[in-house]
């Protein structure tokens, strides 16, 4: 009983996904782990195909399941608002470095949204990412010293850089009080996920 029984909309609820976010059947294949040859009989309605097998493709695409069984509902538009009692701090164990995190946890590894506040003399060094790893700094107040390998740069209020972090890097609080600065890290690791050391 691990087959669905009617399929007559599937093969077209699938073709229609793919093709609304752009993805070609080698793309889908190697999210899904689904072969080209099986994902091209699903599309024309020649095979029956598992709930494992719908369940790999949903998750490929980012949709529920139900979605590519009956296609009556649309894709929930996201929105989601997180508290600020509910945002999570934390220090590192670096000289006085506080993270809030933006971001939910669902986006681990993926897209990551920081505030980022440095105590006076605080530097704060970040070991290597995973390959192709690329941090964004805003500075928001005080003054800060950014490098990475042979690269360094003094940012100031305003000051926006973009960091390839999958060297080791750090970030240096020049200022007398403390700077506080908002930083997006984009992992560009295997299946778009990887490794993360703050």
């Amino acid at each position: 009983m691990n087959d669905i029984p009617e399929l007559s909309a599937i093969g077209k609820n699938l073709y229609r996904e793919r093709k609304r976010q752009q993805l070609s059947m080698t793309d889908l294949a190697a999210a899904s782990g689904i072969s080209k040859a099986m994902l091209s009989q699903i599309e024309s309605n020649k095979v029956n195909p598992t709930v494992a097998t719908l369940w790999k493709i949903a998750q490929a695409l980012h949709i529920d399941i139900e979605s590519l069984i009956s296609g009556e509902k649309p894709n929930k538009k996201r929105f989601e608002v997180i508290r600020q009692e509910n945002i999570i701090t934390f220090a590192t164990d670096h000289c006085g470095t506080a993270f809030q995190v933006l971001t939910p946890p669902t986006m681990a590894e993926d897209l990551e949204l920081y505030r980022m506040i440095l105590k006076p003399g605080c530097k704060h060094i970040s070991q290597p990412h995973t390959c192709g790893t690329e941090e964004f700094l805003n500075l928001l107040s005080g003054e800060i010293k950014v490098t990475a390998g042979e690269n360094s740069a003094i940012l100031a209020p305003g000051d926006f850089i973009i960091v390839q972090s999958d060297i080791e890097h750090c970030i240096e609080n020049l200022s007398p009080q403390s700077s506080e600065l908002f930083m997006v890290v984009r992992f560009k690791g295997t299946n778009g996920k990887g490794g993360k050391n703050n």
